[in-house]
């Protein structure tokens, strides 16, 4: 029994469990909904790992792609630059196995297929794309191509 009344549709919280706070998500059962007919088997499959977070900095020599995806070896992760000079980033965190005899209390950690993409700029340099894996974050490291200064001719003056 909730010791709060719930105002979002009859879900349940615990004030002496933090952790219990059920937030309202507008857009829970969305995919479940037979309305939704154009939306392929695999993206209702996807679950919040599709979301994995990725930060883009551009420095003078490169653009820097870091993933925080904390559990995946590189091996469970692809890095591919498609036509277009688009840089896809993918991967799967697999369930963890159930047995029989397990009770579980709480499943917070997601699992599922992610995949994020990314327009690279005109002076990427896609055929040096370099990626590596440490400590649960991937770095991908896109080479820029030194930018060219105009070629700037004095005239001599007449006169």
């Amino acid at each position: 029994m909730s010791l709060i009344p719930s105002i979002f549709g009859g879900r349940r919280t615990n004030v002496f469990d933090p952790f219990s706070l059920d937030i309202w998500d507008p857009f829970d059962g969305f995919f479940n909904t037979s309305a939704v007919v154009n939306v392929p088997a695999s993206a209702r499959e996807t679950s919040a790992f599709a979301n994995a977070r990725i930060d883009w900095k551009e420095t003078p020599e490169a653009h820097i792609f870091k993933a925080d995806l904390p559990g995946l070896k590189k091996e469970e992760v692809k890095v591919e630059v498609e036509e277009g000079r688009v840089l896809q980033i993918s991967g799967e965190r697999s369930k963890e196995q159930e047995e029989k005899n397990d009770q579980w209390h709480r499943v917070e950690r997601s699992s599922g297929k992610f995949l994020r993409r990314f327009r690279l700029p005109e002076n990427a340099k896609i055929d040096q794309v370099k990626a590596s894996m440490e400590n649960g974050v991937l770095t991908v490291t896109v080479p820029k191509e030194e930018e060219k200064k105009p070629d700037v001719k004095a005239i001599e003056i007449s006169g």
